[in-house]
């Protein structure tokens, strides 16, 4: 499976700590992440990431093509809700209006991205190779 990444800055410490607590089943998985957020995971976790640019630079604009194009099967954007910035709003939004059209699962925050990455080790989400 092809999962993706981004991390608003405050919550990069999070991602970090999701990746090394589920590195086994990440491990076997092709993982995309926006440029920094990227670079954190690997320092991190040792985990193989592909990275886009920054987010901010571009980065972004490449996961949403990704997303467009069904490169993407799984999407975990953990986004600091509190951070009142609209382009971050902005973001959050396009990528919860492409993942519900492309039948993306997507998690916000570590409670769903646990349930999500437990998913994908157990095999649930199979079904996105048929499409």
């Amino acid at each position: 499976m092809r999962i993706a990444f981004i991390a608003h800055d405050t919550k990069k410490t999070l991602m970090q700590n999701l990746c090394i607590a589920y590195k086994n089943i990440l491990s076997q998985h092709e993982l995309y992440a926006t440029g920094t957020t990227g670079r954190s995971i690997e320092d991190a976790s040792g985990l193989s990431v592909h990275k886009l640019i920054a987010g901010h630079l571009g980065g972004e604009n490449q996961m949403f093509s990704m997303l467009e194009n069904d490169e993407i099967d799984a999407m975990i954007f953990l986004r600091d809700p509190a951070s009142g910035d609209l382009a971050s709003a902005n973001d959050i939004h396009s990528v919860m209006e492409l993942c519900d059209e492309r039948n993306i699962p997507l998690a916000t925050n570590p409670a769903s991205a646990e349930l999500l990455i437990r998913a994908i080790g157990r095999g649930d989400l199979k079904w996105r190779e048929n499409i």
